[in-house]
Order: C-alpha cells, then sequence, then structure tokens
C-alpha cells in the first residue's frame, strides 16, 4: 500500500496519508471519530460492521484477496503439515497467531483450524496477537515454532518459510474490501480507490502475494 500510495503521489494525483493496524482496532478508531476517508479491511466483517452502523457511503468495493499459511522458521528442522501430525509435530512449541477476537488473519485462522479439526489440540499452543505482522515478528525470531499468516506476509520474509497452505475451503474467502468512510473529506478517497484498481496498481499487490484480477502490462 505505501508503495502505491507514493506511485499516486509521484504521478501528481495527490499525497496519500496512511494509517496502518489491525481491521478491528481501525474499525473502532472511525465508529469513534477518528478522521479518515477510505477504509480498507483485511476481511468482510468489520467492513460491514461500519455498514451497518450507517458509516460507509455505498457499497464497499473489493480490492484484491489472499491465500492462508503456516510458516515456520527457515532453519527449524522439523517440517510441518495440516494434519492429525501437526499437534505432535509443534510439541511445546508455541504458534502464533493474531487474536482471533479481532484480527482478520486470526479469524481466518481459527475458522480453518476447526474445519481441519486440529483447534482443540492447537489452542493450548497458540499465542494470540494483535496482528498478523506480530505473528510473523515472532516466528522469525525463533520465540515460536510456528505461525498461521497470509502469503503475502510470508512473501516478505526471508526468515521464514511456507510449511504448508489451507485449503482455499477450509475458511471463508480472504477479501480486502475498500469504503468510502460517510462524510468524506475529500473526492480523493473515491479517486484513490479507483487507482488501487487499476492494474499499474494490481501488479504490486501481485508482486507482493496478494491475488487479483489483474489484466495488462506487467500482469
Amino acid at each position: 500500500m505505501s508503495e502505491v500510495a507514493a506511485r499516486h503521489e509521484a504521478e501528481g494525483l495527490g499525497e496519500i496519508r496512511l494509517v496502518f493496524a489491525s481491521s478491528g482496532v481501525l474499525a473502532r478508531q472511525i465508529a469513534n471519530g477518528a478522521p479518515a476517508d477510505l477504509f480498507v479491511s483485511a476481511n468482510t466483517r468489520w467492513m460491514d460492521w461500519l455498514v451497518a452502523r450507517g458509516l460507509i457511503d455505498g457499497s464497499p468495493a473489493p480490492l484484491f484477496g489472499n491465500r492462508l499459511v503456516v510458516i515456520q522458521p527457515v532453519d527449524a528442522r522439523e517440517t510441518l503439515a495440516l494434519d492429525d501430525s501437526l499437534p505432535a509435530r509443534l510439541g511445546d512449541g508455541r504458534l502464533a497467531i493474531g487474536d482471533p477476537a479481532h484480527v482478520p488473519a486470526g479469524i481466518y485462522a481459527k475458522e480453518a483450524l476447526e474445519s481441519l479439526r486440529l483447534w482443540r489440540q492447537l489452542e493450548h499452543s497458540a499465542v494470540f496477537l494483535p496482528n498478523v505482522r506480530a505473528a510473523l515478528l515472532l516466528v522469525e525470531r525463533g520465540e515460536a515454532a510456528a505461525g498461521i499468516v497470509y502469503a503475502s506476509d510470508a512473501a516478505i520474509s526471508g526468515k521464514v518459510r511456507v510449511a504448508a497452505t489451507f485449503p482455499p475451503e477450509s475458511h471463508a474467502p480472504i477479501v480486502y474490501p475498500a469504503g468510502i468512510v460517510a462524510d468524506a473529506r475529500t473526492d480523493g478517497a473515491r479517486a484513490f480507490r479507483r487507482y488501487l484498481r487499476w492494474p499499474e496498481a494490481q501488479v504490486v499487490f501481485r508482486r507482493h502475494g496478494f491475488a487479483v484480477d489483474c489484466r495488462g502490462p506487467g500482469c
């Protein structure tokens, strides 16, 4: 998002001020009156939460998607798999995930593990974190034996490896919608949302591990 915003500014289309946090934190801040013009959520639930409160103008637009993966330190000796062997292979090691109470990556992780009938065996090993990047960092440092993050998070790190990818049917589709906040202060929010869907912008997201419907040079 930072790279796309920088391109937007370099092309003379206007400066974008970015604020990063988990979707739940951002949604609550918007609901409490924090100044915002465009909300990009890591899942549809928090967007729907704002829509239900009349805080999104019009219909949110899907931007791109993602995949959910299990990661482990790049030098880990044990190979992990998404089957009944996973709890034993983790042993006393910790499993880093976003907090399922409000972090979308954690919500997806719990849903996927429940679908695979692994949640009960792994819940005691799970460390709930405030956002998905914190889960990635814990695995990078070797302070967790494994973590569940987005494929796009795993793609940015040379300190972890992807052990397994969750089947798409094991969790709700991972979709990133963008909604115009009600009473947005500028028409620039709508223009930037359109820009995020241009092929030039989607090439960037694809390179960073996101799933996009991209048609054009570089796709």
